[in-house]
């Protein structure tokens, strides 16, 4: 399709590619191919990643492993030609795992082991023996049904929306859950997971990034509807003991900046949280995502691309523990004022095998689109769809709370059926799909390029009024309340 436009009249090469591309200039048609046979020919996204996996293991935040990984990306950035590559220290609250059992029975004297793992941000120390109550799904709803139910006990809930349930049940994340027991007086909490067989799900408990003040673990799918069926029948208890470490750790956000060509003060971040948690090596959660980003660098340099913006490629450590990394960038960026500069952040997090772009708002679809397009006549697997929504927990997530415009990739699925090992202790290297990394890289790239040189960004920075509207709109007022992140006046 592109060569026809080379042979026709240059009025019918300006209309058609008006009416083709939108927004995008087909200027970007050759920047695009050449992206496109750069990452096909010379993507290291796979092979890094293998190599970090196999190296360093999991890179908890504030772990000797984080701090390898850390490094590593920080070595591979200066390898690839960026002149411009910093770390950005901060300290924060952290937490990690010691020891941890869980015992169930029909009564306090007659319990029985049951594989399990601890929640992020449980406390350092905890021993409770208490009766068990079922409370579904664990969101708000339930509570109410009995307020007073749960309290000085120990509630048990479903990490999804279990079959039943109204069509209207919106799920909560396992922190918000976690909030809402200890706000109706729970001792403690025991989600079971999702996934099938015996998978353990860990992650952060906490909506605060602090110490919860009741213990919260994690069972097993079976375990969990197992127990579920006895709770209907009669009583049954748990003691759930714990040990964990809290307290300050220091971890760095790994930096590398492009200078724009023409637009410097206007900057462009793409990120994805370099951090994982520790059941695994955390190859999909997020090795797929960052390294991706650490790819998608490495084409910028090896294609001494020059958009007009600046492009800032960052590597957010302690994402999993509440994003830490993500706001620690923002708090900084807010205090030396360099905040006005941010005109849009990509967000690569678990992403993979993508065949469209996504966006906070519909602003960005003309581009977007525009920039598919061309990306679609490079190859035409890639569909082009556009989805826009607001959504939480990853990086984006404190870039959108300050207004700016965020966005990605869209209509990629996971490899390898690796959904179930969100979190869990089968996250492995041997799930990761080279060639969807390599599409996420290369029609990313060409994002991220389109973004960065376009002559106009139609979306801009929301004042605070426009977004807490978008929060409303997207129905983010109940966790972001629950989280203590809603900032607005009901």
């Amino acid at each position: 399709m592109l060569n026809r436009f080379y042979i026709l009249p240059a009025i019918y090469i300006v209309f058609g590619a008006q009416v083709l591309f939108g927004q995008a200039n087909p200027e970007w048609a050759s920047v695009f191919t050449r992206i496109n046979q750069e990452v096909l020919a010379n993507s290291k996204a796979y092979s890094s990643l293998k190599t970090a996996t196999s190296t360093i293991g999991h890179r908890l935040t504030g772990s000797e492993n984080g701090q390898k990984a850390e490094q590593f990306a920080f070595d591979l950035l200066k390898s690839y030609g960026f002149t411009k590559v910093r770390f950005q220290p901060f300290e924060v609250e952290s937490w990690s795992r010691k020891t941890n059992s869980v015992s169930i029975g029909s009564s306090p004297q007659e319990l029985t082991a049951v594989k399990s793992v601890a929640l992020a941000y449980s406390p350092v120390k905890a021993d409770i023996t208490e009766e068990i109550i079922d409370m579904g799904n664990g969101l708000e709803t339930d509570y109410l049904a009995n307020p007073g139910r749960v309290r000085n006990k120990i509630a048990f809930a479903y990490l999804g929306i279990l079959e039943g349930s109204a069509d209207d049940a919106v799920n909560l994340h396992r922190s918000e859950k976690t909030a809402l027991a200890i706000k109706y007086g729970a001792k403690g909490i025991i989600l079971f997971n999702t996934a099938d067989n015996g998978v353990l799900l860990t992650g952060t408990a906490s909506v605060t990034g602090k110490l919860i003040p009741i213990p919260a673990v994690c069972i097993g799918k079976e375990d969990g509807f197992a127990l579920k069926n006895k709770l209907a029948t009669g009583k049954q208890y748990a003691q759930v003991k714990m040990t964990n470490f809290s307290g300050l750790i220091k971890a760095r956000n790994v930096i590398a900046t492009l200078p724009g060509s023409t637009i410097p003060d206007e900057k462009i971040v793409v990120g994805g949280h370099l951090d994982s948690w520790d059941l695994a090596t955390g190859a999909i959660d997020n090795g797929i995502g960052s390294f991706s980003v650490l790819d998608m660098a490495r084409t910028f340099k090896a294609l001494e691309l020059k958009p007009q913006r600046t492009v800032e490629f960052v590597l957010f450590m302690g994402e999993e523990e509440g994003l830490l990394g993500s706001k620690a960038y923002l708090k900084q960026a807010i205090k030396d004022n360099s905040v006005k500069q941010l005109r849009f952040m990509l967000n690569y997090d678990m992403t993979n095998d993508p065949t469209g772009y996504a966006a906070t708002t519909d602003e960005s679809k003309a581009l977007f689109e525009g920039i598919g397009a061309i990306a679609k006549t490079i190859d035409t697997s890639f569909k082009n769809t556009f989805q826009s929504g607001a959504g939480l927990h990853s990086d984006h997530q404190p870039f959108m709370l300050e207004g700016i415009p965020t966005g990605g990739a869209s209509g990629g699925t996971l490899p390898n059926n690796s959904g179930r090992c969100y979190h869990a202790d089968c996250d492995d290297f041997a799930l990761v799909d080279e060639k969807g990394m390599q599409n996420t890289v290369r029609f990313n790239t060409m994002l991220l390029y389109g973004l960065a040189d376009a002559a106009v960004i139609a979306a801009k920075r929301l004042d605070d009024t426009a977004t807490k509207e978008l929060m409303l709109k997207s129905n983010l007022k109940e966790p972001l309340k629950i989280a203590g992140e809603w900032r607005w006046k009901d």
